[in-house]
């Protein structure tokens, strides 16, 4: 029987990641993946597809408006079999490249579903046989799987998760999404950008509801503009197709309680992800459940001796493929005496790729009140970055929160031009715990969109240069 330091259950970016850098700190590691590829569901169906198709929205985006910039162009259009092509050939080269990384670092992989079998053991099911491996270490990275409304299944026709709206054959004339999170409102963005008539429809009062109240208002006021329908507080009780399957019709309540019906010729249910933590034999363990979510330590171990638990699948932790990343790591690092510290969830990123884009880390204004904090807030908008008006993106603001007493930095929002790229400052800020002081001392190239970053920060002492 193979005997290992580290078994992984689990090739997402939790699992595959975790692994090298246990293969890097000398522990002998295998992965156990139940589909025939690396990668798990964020290369294959989540974050990395997905992103492909932004990407092509923006540059059509780009091609609309490209006399603003003095380009004449005339008579182009979307070629979607070419889109689609090209985002499974970056999947694939990047399936690849987990590949070649496993050989590299000498991680073995072995496909089949695992479970663990008992202390020590993990079994592995493959047509229909059963054989099993022992390790001193095991690491639960199984991921999530898109939920779905009572009553309501996804048929893959004309009511759909992710996985299926990333290979629509056609865009669709008209798309309601169920759900205002980052999945909802990114789809909503690309598939307007391809031409698609798009609703949204979210039970909460506010789009994106973990944002910062104000980037909330700030999308819903940006989407509007693009011609993209906005309900919030719509309750959904049902979606039923047609009988050709060519349609299906949303049955709501609005937010006065009143009745309404919505019909599209593609549905997309984007409210929100299930731990996959079923037929994992955690049964038989002292593994503490909750709704699915297994709860861990600081350093992702669970009730259950040498079992580890790490990603979408962890509660209380955001469902991110960065956190899942460096939570494996931290898990290896206590397992292999590579001291890291654990994991803050207020120092994890958030990044929301629609247009215009979202970026954020720490607390919320609301919440670092509600916290108990004395917060002072600075807010500077796009319009006074020169970087920002080249680009012809100049919307959007970056906003910080404070502590008043002492400047230490609580959190930064923004949305508006490179948010997804730009928010690496402020991460950077919150891990060192560094003030505004600290950051208004930062030197920022000229001209950049990063820029804006150090006008955001003297803006909390009312020292901004450019606003």
């Amino acid at each position: 029987m193979p005997t290992y330091d580290l078994a992984i259950i689990g090739s997402g970016p939790g699992g595959y990641v975790a692994a090298i850098r246990a293969a890097q700190w000398g522990l002998k590691t295998v992965v156990v993946e139940k589909d025939g590829f690396l990668g798990g569901t964020c290369l294959h169906v989540g974050c990395i597809p997905t992103k492909v198709l932004l990407h092509s929205a923006d540059v059509l985006d780009e091609m609309a408006h490209a006399s603003d910039f003095g380009i004449e162009v005339k008579d182009f259009k979307l070629n979607w079999k070419t889109v689609l092509d090209r985002k499974n050939r970056i999947v694939n080269k990047h399936a690849k490249g987990i590949e070649f990384l496993f050989k590299k670092n000498k991680v073995e992989s072995i496909t089949g579903w695992g479970r663990v079998a008992g202390p020590g053991r993990v079994s592995i099911e493959k047509d229909g046989k059963t054989t099993e491996i022992t390790a001193k270490n095991i690491m639960l990275a199984t991921g999530s799987a898109a939920r779905s409304l009572p009553g309501v299944t996804i048929d893959g026709k004309t009511i759909l998760s992710n996985i299926e709206m990333l290979q629509v054959p056609t865009i669709p004339k008209s798309l309601v999404v169920v759900g205002a999170g980052a999945v909802g409102v990114e789809f909503a963005s690309l598939f307007k950008s391809f031409g698609s008539d798009v609703t949204i429809l979210e039970a909460l009062p506010r789009v994106v509801p973990i944002e910062d109240e104000e980037i909330s208002a700030q999308l819903a006021k940006a989407f509007t503009k693009r011609g993209i329908n906005i309900q919030t507080g719509a309750k959904v009780q049902s979606v039923v197709p047609d009988k050709k399957n060519t349609s299906a019709t949303v049955t709501c309540t609005d937010a006065a309680g009143k009745t309404q019906t919505i019909s599209a010729e593609k549905v997309l249910i984007g409210i929100g992800r299930l731990p996959k933590t079923e037929n994992l034999g955690l049964e038989k363990t002292k593994v503490k459940i909750e709704r699915g979510f297994i709860h861990t330590g600081p350093y992702m171990e669970t009730d259950e001796p040498g079992l580890y638990a790490i990603g979408d699948i962890v509660a209380g932790m955001p469902q991110l493929a960065h956190a899942a990343s460096m939570e494996g790591i931290t898990a290896v690092g206590q397992m292999s005496g590579h001291h890291m510290p654990p994991v803050d969830k207020l120092k994890i990123p958030g990044c929301t790729y629609c247009e215009p884009q979202i970026g954020s880390v720490g607390l919320t204004e609301k919440a670092a009140r509600d916290a108990g904090h004395k917060v002072k807030v600075g807010k500077f908008p796009f319009i006074g970055n020169s970087k920002a008006s080249i680009l012809g993106h100049h919307d959007g603001f970056i906003k910080v929160v404070a502590d008043e007493a002492y400047g230490e930095i609580l959190g930064v929002h923004i949305i508006g031009p490179l948010a997804t790229e730009i928010i690496a400052e402020a991460v950077t800020a919150l891990q060192l715990e560094a003030t505004i002081d600290d950051m208004m001392a930062m030197v920022h190239a000229h001209p950049t969109v990063w820029e804006a970053m150090g006008d955001a920060f003297a803006s909390v002492k009312g020292w901004s240069i450019n606003a």
